[in-house]
């Protein structure tokens, strides 16, 4: 009779623990924005901006094989923003810069699994003539297939916060928008700020240019997780060629890991 009586305290103790965890952790679930950069097949080590195609196949069957639903940017900012509850396993799935590679070795997957996607490019310089980086022909097709938004990352990739000319800010971010709005045919509504840096101001530039959604990268926890115009992505990079590590780091709880170690 003691033993079983120690045996549901004990159930009874593990079980308050469980439900108090949840409890704790359910209101820190933000979805994941996966941001990466180039996929390409000869990636540095020390080069946390690349990926192999090889480690990307196997990333996007990951998440076709454990049923994730992969939304749009501008679906994820719509929950996001009205505080609705996102769907089990929800991801989005960006790409900066706009490297050749994104056509090359992206495009085909997004289209084997019907996976959504939102391209933001250097417009300076698609189809520069080193070859490594879309061209116009690229992003039309791709834009065409429905699965490809295309967004601003700015003319040149300035370090907007560096600038010290507000002329110089709002070309990057509002010209920048126009010219592509003309080169798309379409409204341009999503930009993302260069190495994720901005501040109150350049942010406000944004909405006032005209966006509905801007991206950073880690801005911190000072930074509400709700600031459409300031959401955070987490760097996809050769560590998560081991799926487990990419499990974590979109598990839509691993921003609060990242905003929560030590430093």
């Amino acid at each position: 009779m003691f033993k079983r009586k120690r045996l549901i305290i004990a159930v009874v103790f593990v079980s308050v623990l469980i439900f108090s965890f949840i409890n704790f952790i359910q209101p820190k679930y933000v979805i994941p924005i996966a941001m990466y950069h180039s996929i390409n097949p000869n990636v540095q080590k020390d080069n946390r901006l690349a990926i192999t195609p090889q480690a990307f196949a196997r990333q996007m069957r990951f998440l076709k094989e454990h049923n994730y639903n992969v939304i749009t940017l501008e679906k994820a900012a719509d929950i996001i923003k009205n505080k609705k509850k996102a769907p089990a396993n929800t991801i989005v799935l960006t790409f900066d810069d706009g490297y050749k590679d994104n056509y090359t070795y992206v495009f085909p997957i997004l289209k084997k699994y019907g996976f959504p996607a939102t391209l933001f490019i250097i417009i300076d310089e698609v189809g520069r003539p080193e070859g490594d980086m879309v061209s116009w022909d690229d992003i039309y097709a791709m834009q065409a297939s429905g699965l490809v938004t295309v967004g601003s990352h700015t003319f040149r990739h300035p370090y907007l916060i560096d600038l010290t000319s507000r002329e110089d800010i709002r070309r990057e971010i509002q010209d920048s928008k126009k010219v592509l709005e003309v080169k798309l045919g379409r409204k341009v509504d999503v930009f993302c700020y260069p190495a994720g840096r901005f501040n109150k101001e350049i942010r406000q530039i944004v909405i006032d240019s005209g966006y509905k959604i801007a991206v950073a990268t880690n801005p911190g926890k000072e930074i509400p997780d709700d600031d459409v115009f300031a959401l955070k992505r987490l760097r996809i990079s050769q560590n998560c060629a081991n799926l487990f590590i990419f499990w974590i780091e979109t598990s839509g709880y691993y921003n609060l890991i990242r905003e929560n170690r030590k430093k």
